[in-house]
């Protein structure tokens, strides 16, 4: 009677079942997939951004291997790892349309999804210095980078946009003191941004990060689409479209298809399906012309239509 998630590195291909599904070690395990993009060649320090369309690619394709076979955890971020909003959000998507929308790519996929204190709310890295790094690996890679010949600077900045401390920071509760989280001193810094982004703050406004996520959630739970987000099979669609993240689940003759427009330009998109009905939105306004949908920067579409 135990619910068991396992953190599994270097899997070999056939050895998926071993670990998960009916008779696997694990009731499910977390999808660490991206997490392999944003490795260097050499360590931390020479990092790459986040390419969208590979992104895109290992993310599909981790969904597709798990068919017939169990439910992955789908993670955005944890407490090893920098936050998500900071590394799988390009710059110019770093608010909170953006946010919104990378919370699709966990929440509506088949899987199970996990949220990371403080992701919910959108919090994003930290601006350290060097004095402010608590973790033994950041620092470790710091110093590897230096003997590797790197300029101090450099290196310590791919460092510390990879620092597992980025998601350690205290929670971000209020606008007081130490974003709220103690009246002492926290074993961390605080991030600066914590007036902008805190718990009370949203709490109070409709359209916050804090409050998509409920609403989210609540979509996904809901009576009329839990069975479908839960047991439904999952399709990518739209891949040959730069900058739009889609996929379709379907179960029995229920269709919900998901698109997100990840660019910071309207997008023009010619539908493949006849779609019924706008069940879920990060953005009121949805624009189609005949069979052609106008998608706004950043935005979340969720779509029903009945499998024939």
């Amino acid at each position: 009677d135990a619910f068991t998630v396992g953190e599994v590195f270097n899997m070999k291909e056939d050895e998926l079942q071993e670990f998960v599904g009916d008779d696997g070690h694990f009731s499910s395990m977390f999808d660490f997939s991206a997490l392999e993009l944003t490795y260097g060649e050499h360590g931390w320090y020479d990092s790459k951004p986040v390419d969208f369309k590979r992104w895109r690619e290992v993310l599909f394709a981790s969904q597709k291997e798990m068919e017939g076979i169990g439910f992955k955890a789908n993670i955005i971020e944890n407490h090893d790892e920098p936050r998500g909003a900071s590394r799988y959000l390009p710059e110019y998507a770093q608010n909170e349309m953006g946010k919104k929308m990378l919370a699709t790519t966990s929440i509506l996929l088949r899987g199970i999804p996990f949220i990371y204190q403080g992701q919910e709310i959108g919090m994003t890295n930290c601006p350290f210095e060097l004095e402010d790094i608590d973790d033994i690996m950041t620092l470790d890679n710091y110093r590897y980078a230096v003997a590797c010949g790197f300029p101090e600077e450099k290196a310590f900045a791919g460092c510390a946009r990879e620092s597992r401390d980025n998601a350690r920071t205290p929670m971000q509760w209020s606008d007081a003191e130490n974003a709220g989280f103690t009246t002492g001193k926290p074993w961390l810094k605080v991030n600066p941004n914590y007036p902008e982004i805190n718990v009370a703050r949203q709490e109070k406004e409709y359209g916050s990060v804090l409050n998509f996520y409920r609403r989210l959630l609540c979509f996904r739970k809901s009576e009329e689409y839990r069975d479908l987000l839960t047991y439904g099979t999952f399709e990518p669609m739209y891949e040959d479209q730069e900058r739009i993240f889609a996929f379709k689940r379907t179960l029995g003759k229920q269709c919900l298809t998901v698109i997100c427009n990840e660019s910071s330009a309207e997008r023009f998109l010619t539908l493949k399906e006849d779609y019924e009905e706008v069940v879920f939105v990060n953005l009121p306004q949805v624009t189609r012309i005949g069979d052609n949908l106008i998608l706004h920067p950043y935005q979340l579409i969720v779509v029903e239509t009945t499998k024939k």
